[in-house]
């Protein structure tokens, strides 16, 4: 990762800032959403972790990202250096008993993984770069500040090299 200086924090602060006002401008009574609660504080999720990736210093190059032919989408692609990072981003409002990460089950990772197969058979490059799938906990819990866990490299191309790399 490439060490971000104090302007660029700064900067991307003012970005996330201006996001939130933004979003909460568009929430405000007689402009109601569509979507359900539960998609919005997702929503939300995936903005944080957008911003949270950004000052570690990963390049965020798409967001709910879809196929198209595919169901289903990426939440988050972004390159740490040459390596393509696949993110998926689990939102919370609360500390359950259950970590957030653990609603990546089996099911999940292979959406994900067929999912991350288009995502790089339509890049322009000749050879395909190496993909690491992280699993991005966010935790938006009201009154408090807002809590991340970053599992990189949570699994791999297949479920059975997760379970021989335990």
């Amino acid at each position: 990762m490439v060490p971000m200086g104090w302007m660029d924090q700064l900067r991307i602060g003012y970005e996330e800032r201006a996001l939130s006002r933004l979003n909460k401008l568009a929430r405000r009574p007689g402009h109601t959403s569509s979507l359900p609660a539960h998609l919005i504080t997702g929503i939300d999720g995936e903005d944080a972790a957008f911003f949270f990736l950004r000052r570690k210093g990963l390049t965020v190059v798409a967001r709910r990202w879809s196929a198209g032919t595919v169901a289903g989408d990426l939440d988050l692609v972004a390159w740490d250096g040459p390596l393509l990072c696949i993110i998926e981003v689990k939102t919370r409002t609360a500390h359950d008993i259950t970590p957030a990460e653990a609603a990546v089950d089996s099911h999940k990772r292979n959406t994900v993984r067929r999912l991350a197969r288009h995502y790089v058979r339509q890049l322009p490059q000749e050879t395909a770069p190496f993909v690491r799938f992280d699993v991005l906990s966010v935790y938006l819990v009201p009154g408090k500040k807002k809590e991340f866990q970053h599992f990189e490299g949570s699994f791999s191309w297949s479920d059975r090299q997760d379970y021989e790399d335990r």
